[in-house]
């Protein structure tokens, strides 16, 4: 069975985005491969250096990816910094790790023009991190996104580097997972892009959002005066309203809104307020059940102890892999 790994950064909530994007084929994929989710709370430190509440949203993260459905009893669900092989696999990839491939890296020209006062060696390092997370599983598929596709280039030049320089054939070549048409992509309630915190606070539905908020946002969308012609074509603002009512709404309340717009009679007041109470009664079950884990520190301690328990098995077999190939004392 092949292995695949994702992380999660704890630096924010799932929103309608992550779970028709990723999380449903994640449900899907834990049945189908050796599936490990880590929450990336060493990576979050490259832009959040001193959190305040690390934990507290390590565990806020753990209850929402339960809540959404992922089985740690099918998957292996851990926290980073519980797997301390990572980071010993993390420097010796760095000793072989090269400046110049690191600087030309695209997101780490990125970070440093968001953050000049916080140009840091994490930053620079930030894909052997991303390489020792994928390698110390040995793992064949890893979903990323297209700002993802260089880091794992760079993880597969890694992996290539180390079977070249101690003549062995030990780190596959971990390849992008493509979800293809499986894939939804969810637009924002701004009016363009994809739904996203980067966006904007009110541009992303949170699967944890009260009732109060979820109202207040969709209210907000954005929208134009209306059609004057009759089956006109939607602008983007619009077919994103559209395409987010196709995502929790009922056909037959689609297709209600969808002949208002064609015969110039809608209301976008009315159509914002049924996508408002679509979105609540969609995301009620989540939400419940994310208060639920919240609650229940015990169980989440279980079940992050469960995974460091999984993922450390199968990192320090790579370690001990590593070290007696590089040449160091086994242990």
């Amino acid at each position: 069975m092949e292995t695949v790994l994702s992380g999660i950064r704890p630096t924010g909530n799932l929103h309608l985005g992550n779970y028709f994007g990723a999380l449903k084929n994640f449900i899907t994929m834990q049945n189908e491969y050796n599936c490990y989710f880590f929450i990336a709370d060493l990576h979050s430190l490259t832009t959040h250096p001193t959190p305040e509440n690390l934990q507290g949203n390590v565990r806020q993260i753990l209850a929402e990816y339960l809540a959404a459905g992922l089985d740690p009893e099918k998957a292996t669900i851990y926290v980073q910094s519980d797997v301390k092989e990572v980071i010993e696999l993390y420097l010796y990839l760095n000793m072989n790790a090269y400046l110049g491939e690191l600087e030309r890296c695209t997101s780490f020209k990125d970070k440093i023009r968001q953050q000049p006062q916080n140009v840091n060696a994490g930053l620079l390092t930030y894909p052997t991190l991303m390489a020792a997370d994928i390698l110390i599983h040995r793992a064949a598929k890893v979903p990323v996104g297209k700002d993802q596709e260089q880091h794992l280039e760079m993880t597969r030049t890694f992996a290539l580097r180390f079977n070249r320089m101690y003549k062995v054939d030990y780190f596959p070549e971990p390849q992008a997972f493509n979800f293809g048409k499986n894939l939804v992509k969810i637009p924002g309630l701004n009016g363009n892009g994809k739904m996203g915190k980067s966006e904007g606070e009110g541009n992303a539905i949170y699967l944890a959002d009260s009732p109060e908020a979820i109202r207040k946002k969709v209210m907000k969308a954005k929208t134009d005066s209306g059609p004057t012609e009759p089956n006109q074509k939607k602008p983007e603002e619009i077919e994103n309203l559209f395409h987010l009512m196709r995502a929790v709404s009922k056909p037959e309340t689609v297709q209600y809104f969808d002949d208002l717009y064609n015969s110039c009679q809608i209301r976008y007041g009315d159509m914002k307020k049924q996508l408002a109470e679509d979105m609540i009664q969609f995301v009620a079950p989540f939400s419940e059940k994310i208060k639920a884990y919240v609650s229940d520190k015990d169980y989440l301690d279980k079940v992050a102890k469960l995974g460091a328990d999984k993922a450390r098995e199968s990192a320090q077999k790579t370690i001990r892999d590593v070290r007696e190939i590089i040449g160091f004392k086994a242990y």
